[in-house]
């Protein structure tokens, strides 16, 4: 049986050394397709009407006028009269014809009637939510009266973050060609295999009657796992158009309003400590919303990361709101909650006097990993130059531009999914790894080239890599950081059973067992005898006519036992910003993240995905905010005009260091693109209340929210 373990770091040829993207040069060049570039001939478009209602009964509804449109070729009703809309944006029907402008003046036609009923659009103030509330319970650890009464310091605040959405380039959507009993499936997804069983289910058609293709996908971020009602839509008017490809996209507005959402999280919260800086004492009433649901963040994790404060109670009430529904969002609850217990326990130790960097150390052990948070701590220190730069809060100097520190913490899992691998070695030399996965655009391709070139001694262009089909063995869908991890272990093992077969067929023209060959360099040899091999060509021609075909599989558990993937890691980040007291506005100077992170298989793209995390939570800090019309019950800034997301020149120096030790390494590959994401919103908020001396509680820290800051703290 093959040797699966990943070779040792001093021997590694591809593992670990930074390599380009090989989908670089087609994304650069404007060559790659996306599903939203799809077309065939005879395509169909098609256009939805939506509810302008956030909370409305639907009483008629009359589409004759539009069906008999010129151009018009199907109508198909998402919700019938009697349905009770829940939300603006809700879609009530969808109708394709020959163009998109036909399409539209076709909605047009469509008449309506609706009941407007009573809602909720807005959850920060829960006196005026009524009703609209979900208890979700009490939960009590120790004896958190006790820890009060006792306590020589009480800090209380109320901190918040709002609702955003996800915002991804390439909205939601698929097309679709459904010819009898054969459906052609183009989506935008983060999981090809999932999403054709589940369009299978939905549709009552076999999955085998199903091929599902994308090659590229235009940002997801964790709402596009689901077929969704538009894709539902795009089949049934295909089959009702006599088989003809339809085509729906959501426009900018309703993606925003109904495809996905990242749940709100407010919360008042008390901190026990005592005066050497022990915390003793966590106290939360928090809530929140995913939508009509109620919801909010999974207050369950709070306090965040310093999970073993011995006592605490915790509460939480989910707020129904008549909005779209939350959907994952990179590293679901994590940032929301990370804010929360940063921003509470820095208040701690301002009122302590102490030196955050102290604070944090001194109470590491109450999180479940005190070592790794202190190194990376100190490590982040050295890089923002902590001691040269930070000051105890509001001792900025004089002046307007006032700069301060904070520091942020975060922890994920990241254990690989489910995934299978066909690999082949063809007789002329060609190599093709096949996977039905996806690349979200965080370098998958790559770590599967990579992974296969390190295997089997060659270089990463050797590699032919395809993904992104159904007719390709099936791999789990991209969510969690788990896609790395599962398909580099089964391209490796896939891999590995393939050169075996390799090495069986070679064996005898170099007259010696199988087991003593190895591929490196190009060529299969005599393990240690370079003189004694055959180059990779030549060996593959003693395969004669055939082809070896061989798979691969990751299965989580097994592949934890043989320490070839894991779970578990921390981070920390430290901000450095500039804050201008008489504009309110904020400056991101710098920002250090030291993320722990098991085997890493391309630093290149490893760090690019810490870039990018950053840069989400950098949007989510100081601009990024769903704004509600309580009146109307619409998404006011649903667009990209204002709703508003960081420019190149509102992002400061991002300073990376992937902990990359002999001790990490062992652990296996873990994932790497949700952890990063996590402490940044609390680094930059403690950063400000450092640099300004006073708290900003609510996020996105914009200059209207600074500048009231301090005018209640000057007041």
């Amino acid at each position: 049986m093959p040797d699966y373990h990943w070779p040792p770091m001093a021997k590694r040829r591809v593992l670990g050394k930074d390599t380009r993207r090989i989908d670089g040069p087609v994304k650069a060049s404007g060559r790659a397709k996306y599903a939203y570039d799809v077309k065939h001939p005879g395509m169909l478009f098609a256009a939805v009407l939506t509810s302008p209602y956030a909370h409305a009964r639907l009483k008629s509804l009359d589409t004759s006028e539009a069906q008999k449109m010129e151009g018009v070729t199907a109508v198909e009703v998402t919700s019938p009269p009697g349905t009770e809309i829940q939300w603006a944006g809700t879609e009530i029907a969808y109708v394709a014809a020959t163009s998109e402008s036909v399409a539209r003046d076709a909605i047009r036609k469509i008449k309506v009637e609706y009941e407007p009923l009573p809602h909720v659009v807005n959850e920060e103030d829960l006196s005026k939510v009524g009703r609209n509330t979900k208890p979700a319970g009490e939960r009590v650890k120790g004896d958190p009266d006790k820890a009060f009464r006792e306590a020589d310091v009480i800090s209380e605040g109320i901190y918040g973050v709002p609702v955003i959405t996800h915002c991804p380039l390439e909205t939601h959507g698929a097309v679709i060609r459904w010819q009898n009993d054969r459906i052609e499936y183009f989506p935008s997804t983060q999981g090809v295999t999932d999403i054709t069983n589940e369009l299978a289910r939905t549709l009552q058609v076999p999955a085998t009657n199903i091929h599902t293709h994308q090659d590229h996908i235009g940002g997801a971020f964790g709402s596009k796992f689901s077929v969704d009602r538009w894709g539902i839509a795009a089949a049934r008017l295909s089959k009702a158009s006599g088989g003809r490809a339809a085509r729906v996209f959501l426009d900018r507005r309703t993606d925003q309003e109904i495809a996905g959402n990242r749940p709100s999280g407010f919360a008042k919260i008390r901190v026990a400590a005592r005066k050497d800086g022990a915390l003793i004492g966590w106290e939360s009433q928090s809530w929140g919303t995913s939508g009509i649901g109620g919801g909010g963040v999974a207050a369950v994790q709070l306090p965040y990361v310093f999970r073993n404060i011995p006592n605490q109670r915790v509460n939480h009430t989910g707020v129904v709101t008549n909005t779209g529904a939350a959907r994952a969002w990179r590293a679901p609850n994590h940032p929301q909650l990370s804010f929360l217990t940063m921003a509470a326990l820095d208040d701690v130790a301002a009122k302590l006097r102490m030196d955050p960097l102290e604070f944090f150390a001194r109470n590491a052990d109450l999180t479940d990993r005190p070592e790794v948070y202190r190194a990376q701590m100190q490590k982040a220190a050295e890089m923002i130059e902590w001691k040269k730069h930070w000051h105890p809060r509001g001792q900025s100097g004089s002046g307007p531009i006032k700069r301060g520190l904070g520091i942020g913490f975060g922890t994920w899992g990241g254990l690989g999914h489910d995934s299978t691998c066909m690999a082949r070695i063809h007789p002329d030399g060609a190599v093709e790894v096949e996977i039905c996965s996806q690349d979200l655009g965080t370098g998958t391709r790559t770590v599967i080239a990579m992974v296969a070139a390190e295997t089997l001694g060659l270089n990463v262009n050797q590699v032919q890599v395809k993904i992104g089909d159904s007719s390709y063995p099936p791999s789990g869908a991209s969510g969690g950081s788990t896609t790395v991890g599962g398909v580099s272990v089964s391209t490796r093992k896939a891999t590995m059973n393939a050169l075996q077969k390799l090495f069986d067929a070679v064996a005898p023209s170099l007259g010696v067992p199988a087991e003593q060959l190895e591929a490196v360099a190009g060529k299969i040899q005599v393990k240690g005898n370079a003189a004694k091999s055959l180059p990779w060509k030549a060996a593959c021609a003693k395969l004669g006519v055939k082809t070896i075909s061989e798979t691969g599989e990751n299965v989580p558990k097994t592949s934890v036992a043989e320490k070839l993937i894991s779970q578990g890691v921390g981070g920390v980040q430290i901000a450095d910003v500039f804050v201008d007291v008489e504009t309110g506005v904020v400056k991101l100077n710098r920002i250090a993240a030291v993320q722990d992170c098991g085997l890493i298989i391309n630093p290149k793209t490893a760090e690019s995905q810490i870039y990018g995390a950053i840069i989400m939570s950098v949007c989510s800090a100081l601009f990024e905010e769903r704004v509600m019309d309580p009146t109307t019950g619409r998404f006011l800034n649903a667009n990209m005009e204002f709703y508003k997301l960081a420019g190149i020149n509102d992002i400061g120096e991002i300073l990376v260091h992937l902990d990359i030790t002999p001790e990490n390494d062992s652990r296996g590959v873990i994932g790497l693109g949700e952890p990063p994401v996590v402490p940044t919103i609390g680094a930059i908020s403690n950063a400000v209340a450092n640099a300004i001396g006073v708290r900003v509680p609510m996020v996105p820290i914009t200059p209207r929210r600074v500048l009231a800051a301090l005018e209640g703290r000057n007041a």
